[in-house]
């Protein structure tokens, strides 16, 4: 009898912990309620219900047509639409400012943000704060559109982000973060901005799956973020695919980086980071496909290469890198340097220019190859030369340097060519 009674107030106690870590997290139970906000409800405005609101509660937004703007929430709750809910910020402040953990917002159109030289004025902005998620909502004629500035545990996820800009100095950003950790941005689409998304100080968190395109300077831009994952997004038709600067730790796989063109434009721009990986991406009809600056120690491996400008441009103070098993198709320049030295490895890359021979038949070819052109080295001197393109002069440059090298880096070889592109499971 005194086991069972013993048992009966271990569990009770148990109940008890339980109980009081919920509450501690935010979580009360003797208020938590549901706020319907609609025009014929008893609670007609947003702003009104989120004063109203204590921790726990969920309001849900009915479907209509809302003029608010500065929606202060700091409260842990959750704000959903129901059906199609349009906030009209009419150019006046910014939408929701959020400042308290684990609030969620969801499934709501938020349109017409003002463009402001002094404030990154937002539709949604989370400060200081952590555990928020930001899902399913559309955010129209935006200047900045999601905005976290020190927050962590967070997630942003299926979002639709379409702004209008028309230069770089009156536009702000998709996705904007700074100083954040452990954040999730997944399966978000982004256009019509400064950058698409952008990252400064930025720690150990993962961009998965999302869709960046039509904006004006980067589809990504990430400055001082180290050890991050970005996995399976696609970058399209930006003025540049995606700038990594100042950066370690981060890795890079299976993205997409397409159609994007323009005079100084990039699939992917590197400077000054490394220990990173940048593996399994496609690189499709860009003008620079891959450009290092100042970046040491990446493993570029099992790349596709396909119909760029230039496939990769690494500048001579890019040192100790390996690229491996890439596949070089159809590019007018598969590797250009400003540099007679060459301090990266070239093995196992297949080139679709490779003329050689391969006698064993183990699908290594038998003769080095050197992708630099002297061509391509003179373009780098002189731009202007680009008109020589495709012309019989620079067919003689290539042939001639080819058989008496002089120019082109000696140590810039791949030794061990693939006679059949390399593919990966």
């Amino acid at each position: 009898m005194k086991k069972n009674s013993l048992k009966i107030l271990k569990k009770y106690f148990c109940f008890i912990c339980l109980l009081s870590a919920l509450c501690i997290l935010g979580f009360n139970f003797a208020s938590a309620k549901i706020i319907t906000v609609c025009s014929d409800c008893e609670i007609k405005t947003i702003k009104e219900a989120l004063a109203l609101s204590l921790d726990g509660d969920v309001i849900v937004i009915k479907e209509g047509y809302y003029k608010e703007n500065n929606l202060l929430v700091d409260k842990s709750i959750k704000i959903t639409g129901e059906n199609k809910v349009v906030i009209d910020l009419e150019f006046v402040n910014q939408g929701f400012v959020i400042k308290k953990e684990n609030v969620t917002v969801s499934n709501l159109e938020i349109r017409n943000i003002n463009v402001n030289y002094i404030q990154d004025l937002s539709a949604i902005r989370v400060e200081y704060t952590r555990g928020c998620t930001i899902e399913n909502n559309k955010i129209y004629n935006s200047f900045f559109a999601v905005y976290l500035a020190e927050s962590k545990d967070c997630i942003i996820r299926n979002n639709i982000i379409k702004g209008d800009a028309k230069s770089e100095s009156s536009s702000g950003n998709g996705i904007h973060l700074w100083n954040c950790s452990n954040i999730l941005i997944e399966k978000n689409e982004t256009s019509g901005h400064r950058d698409g998304i952008y990252l400064e100080f930025l720690k150990n968190s993962k961009l998965n799956g999302n869709y960046s395109h039509n904006n004006l300077r980067y589809g990504m831009h990430f400055m001082f973020s180290d050890s991050n994952a970005y996995t399976k997004n696609v970058f399209r038709e930006n003025g540049a695919g995606v700038a990594v600067m100042y950066t370690k730790y981060t890795e890079m796989r299976e993205n997409r980086f397409e159609d994007n063109w323009g005079p100084a434009s990039y699939g992917i721009l590197m400077k000054d980071i490394s220990n990173s990986i940048i593996m399994r991406n496609t690189f499709y009809k860009n003008t620079t496909a891959v450009y290092l600056e100042g970046s040491d120690m990446l493993q570029i491996t099992a790349n596709n290469f396909i119909e760029n400008g230039w496939a990769m441009k690494i500048l001579g103070n890019s040192l100790n890198n390996t690229i491996i098993s890439n596949n070089f198709e159809g590019n007018t320049f598969d590797v250009s340097s400003n540099s007679t030295r060459n301090e990266n490895v070239y093995q196992w890359n297949y080139w679709d220019k490779y003329e050689g021979y391969d006698m064993n038949k183990d699908d290594i070819g038998d003769v080095s190859y050197r992708p630099v052109s002297l061509y391509s080295m003179l373009i780098e001197k002189i731009p202007e030369s680009i008109i020589l393109l495709r012309s019989l002069i620079t067919d003689i440059l290539d042939v001639t340097e080819k058989v008496l090298p002089v120019f082109i880096p000696e140590t810039l070889v791949d030794n061990s060519p693939r006679m059949i592109k390399y593919k990966y499971d």
